[in-house]
């Protein structure tokens, strides 16, 4: 149906202006930026036609800032003062990512997230991002010719919390408003998709500079669902560079090197790396500032077998996804490469031999990614389109909070479809309680000592009365942009507390996987942790009712045979709650239950008394 443009009288019906927005592929090693023109998604080029922009800055002498390739040229002049693959310290902490020898930076350890010393000063990655952003978004107001609506950031489908926040504050940092932070992988689905009218399940491969993405959409018309996804977000081509240069530094038994020389033989890996893409061999020369001529011939077997180990690592989060999603390779109707890394033929070689089908390239692997977050910028942005699309994300890790004997109760489950908001409600523990305190946490497993803290914060001002009688709803909200608030609300009394959880830093990869093995190898464990967890809380509650009671009516309702007896019965479960026996407590529970029945229906007999004192037959209410 066509619909009429309507107008006041006297005015114009104007057209639909169309609104400027882009998509940037925010990547490790190189970053572009596209937008849709005429209804078709493209890459803008600088000046000079380069589409990729090498994401490396420079703190010049002169205190200017050079990026992408006038920076990259200076990296093995000034390798402290050019940084490098700053993707990979986003929402870190300094032990979060590890100091290597070959990294030529001055690392200071700051609260929340590493920071590097320069010239210009201590700069975060958060700062140094925005620098390589804010050239981008440059280019695109030149391309276009206008200013910005927004731009949709694609980030790694396993960037936790922190960073991706940290990406987001590093677009406002650069002038961007963001319309959206998008996985990776779902963005090269949606431009996959869309340019060849795919349907079915495919499975998205992304190898970048930094960090390794897979995951499993299921396509249908238009509909772009996630159906579950893993990775290592530490994991990438700067990895297969570092084989390479301690293979140089093994055949050429040099001695420990100068910052300058590191960056200049890392520099070498990765041409080498990159020439051995269509070529044999390659022959890596260099003269370094130590005087030490390097002269090495790498070939593709040899490259091979260095970076074996590294292939193997990507395969491990497939099978897990595979499983996560309930599919067998047999279902999977395509695998698409994303990712420079991919150009790799050992890479793709491995992926054929692991899915027994050729994978999908027809798209450059450096650009699908930017084409699709143009799509969904441009969709985003309010403009008309020929294409519509609905994008179904998912959270890679499970998110709860800790309860009672530091269990962890799962709110919101891994591979949950976004934006999300899951609530459950808790109550109070003890008689009176006015506060409760919330402890938001990220994990596979039952304890809360298991999995990652991510934020606490406390509910204040509930009305005190019995416990087991306030109603708490805590509610988890993920939006489209993977970032997580939590709301507490007493529901009686209205009273509410929130948080926006910004973890101080992100989890590494080890964690994570640390996290998704133990939940598998665990289960049994795990369970029965829980189970102990449970009685003890419950003996607990027992302990302090009786405890009360005794205090309270025990001396005139009971003979000191009759408390000893319960006294002794107490001290028993007590005793034994501190243990890790779940079948003797709960036993000693069923005891002091026993021991206690006459003596509850005393307090019951004189409960009834009291309030039946003074009072006539004809006077009560029946």
């Amino acid at each position: 149906m066509a619909l009429l443009q309507i107008a006041e009288p006297g005015m114009s019906a104007a057209p639909h202006q169309h609104r400027l927005a882009i998509g940037i592929d925010l990547g490790t090693t190189n970053s572009l930026v596209a937008t849709v023109r005429s209804g078709m998604s493209t890459v803008l080029h600088d000046e000079q036609g380069h589409a990729l922009l090498p994401s490396v800055v420079h703190y010049r002498p002169d205190g200017e800032v050079s990026v992408g390739y006038p920076a990259q040229a200076q990296q093995s002049l000034d390798p402290n003062n050019t940084i490098v693959s700053a993707k990979r310290f986003m929402g870190r902490g300094l032990k979060d990512i590890g100091i290597t020898t070959h990294l030529p930076y001055r690392f200071v350890d700051a609260p929340g997230m590493v920071q590097l010393e320069t010239r210009a000063g201590i700069k975060s990655p958060v700062e140094i991002s925005a620098e390589i952003l804010r050239t981008l978004k440059a280019r695109a107001e030149k391309a276009l010719g206008g200013e910005l609506t927004g731009a949709v950031i694609t980030v790694p489908a396993y960037f936790d919390d922190a960073q991706r926040q940290a990406t987001k504050d590093a677009a406002r940092l650069a002038g961007l408003t963001v319309l959206r932070l998008l996985n990776e992988p779902t963005a090269a689905a949606v431009a996959y998709g869309l340019d060849n009218a795919s349907e079915g399940v495919y499975v998205i491969y992304d190898l970048g500079g930094g960090t390794f993405d897979i995951s499993i959409l299921r396509l249908s018309r238009g509909v772009f669902e996630v159906l579950a996804t893993n990775g290592d977000s530490a994991l990438g081509g700067d990895d297969f560079d570092q084989r390479i240069y301690c293979w140089i530094l093994e055949q050429a038994r040099l001695a420990p090197l100068s910052a300058a020389d590191t960056r200049l033989l890392l520099t070498k890996a990765r041409e080498a790396k990159e020439w051995l893409t269509d070529h044999a061999e390659a022959r890596i020369t260099s003269l370094l500032g130590s005087g030490d001529v390097i002269d090495l011939t790498l070939d593709s077997t040899t490259l091979s077998v260095l970076t074996r180990q590294l292939i193997a690592k990507t395969l491990s989060p497939t099978r897990k996804a595979l499983r996560d999603a309930g599919l067998e390779v047999s279902d999977i109707k395509g695998v698409v490469m994303v990712g420079g890394a991919t150009r790799m033929p050992q890479v793709r070689q491995a992926v054929a031999e692991f899915f027994g089908q050729a994978p999908l390239t027809n798209l450059d692997p450096d650009k699908v990614v930017a084409l699709g977050a143009a799509i969904q910028a441009n969709m985003l942005a309010g403009n008309r389109s020929d294409d519509d699309l609905l994008l179904l994300d998912v959270i890679p890790l499970s998110l709860g909070l800790e309860t009672m004997g530091g269990l962890a109760e799962r709110i919101i489950p891994r591979n949950a479809t976004i934006p999300v908001a899951r609530a459950q409600d808790f109550t109070t523990y003890k008689d009176g309680q006015t506060a409760m305190s919330i402890h938001v946490v990220q994990g596979e497993r039952e304890l809360v000592s298991d999995c990652r803290s991510l934020a606490r914060f406390e509910l204040r001002g509930i009305p005190p009365m019995a416990a087991g009688a306030a109603r708490i709803r805590v509610t988890f909200q993920v939006d489209a942009d993977g970032l997580l608030s939590v709301t507490a609300r007493e529901q009686g009394s209205g009273v509410e507390a929130n948080i926006v959880v910004k973890p101080s830093y992100g989890l590494d990869e080890d964690q994570i996987t640390e996290m998704l093995r133990a939940s598998f190898g665990s289960a049994e464990q795990d369970k029965q942790a829980r189970a102990l967890r449970e009685v003890q809380v419950d003996a607990q509650r027992l302990i302090e009712a009786i405890s009360a009671a005794l205090q309270k009516d025990g001396a005139t309702l009971l003979t000191p045979q009759q408390q000893h007896q319960i006294e002794t019965a107490v001290a028993t479960l007590h005793r034994l709650s501190q243990g890790e026996d779940a079948d003797a407590i709960k036993a000693a529970s069923d005891a002091l239950n026993h021991a206690t029945e006459a003596f509850a229906a005393l307090r019951m007999d004189a409960s009834v008394k009291q309030a039946l004192a003074g009072q006539h037959l004809n006077t009560l209410e029946l």
